[in-house]
């Protein structure tokens, strides 16, 4: 079962936005490291963005799947294509930290993962707004 934060679309709304707000502001700054060739501090904050997403991002997508998700479709079976959507979102969001992390043990960092945290970015605002579409109004 699902907290009830997940299930009030506002306060559902506030965890995504602040997760998210911060990603943007870490990767904004990731940007101007590598661009001022900041490597070393570069390479660390990489590292502390996808500590970030790991934590906040992806443990309440785990969340989300093991309850809200399966709350959803016994509720409204019809929902089922959406739910499978936002978990596939969650793949993609998963997929490229495993590219990232990968990329930064192999390569250290350079603009590829920085335009990979950029992507996440867009998927994850993406996926936002479909699943505020999802989520009834309690």
């Amino acid at each position: 079962m699902s907290g009830p934060a997940l299930k009030h679309v506002d306060s559902h709304k506030a965890i995504h936005e602040a997760a998210l707000n911060e990603a943007i502001e870490l990767t904004n700054f990731l940007d101007k490291l590598v661009r001022d060739s900041h490597t070393e501090k570069a390479l660390k904050l990489a590292y502390v963005i996808v500590e970030q997403w790991e934590t906040r991002t992806l443990r309440h997508a785990e969340a989300e799947e093991e309850g809200l998700y399966k709350e959803l479709v016994e509720e409204n079976p019809d929902l089922n294509e959406d739910i499978v959507a936002l978990t596939r979102d969650h793949n993609l969001l998963r997929i490229l930290i495993k590219e990232i992390k990968s990329t930064l043990n192999n390569d250290g960092i350079n603009d590829e993962v920085v335009q990979k945290f950029q992507s996440l970015i867009i998927v994850d605002e993406l996926h936002n707004q479909k699943e505020m579409e999802v989520l009834p109004e309690h």
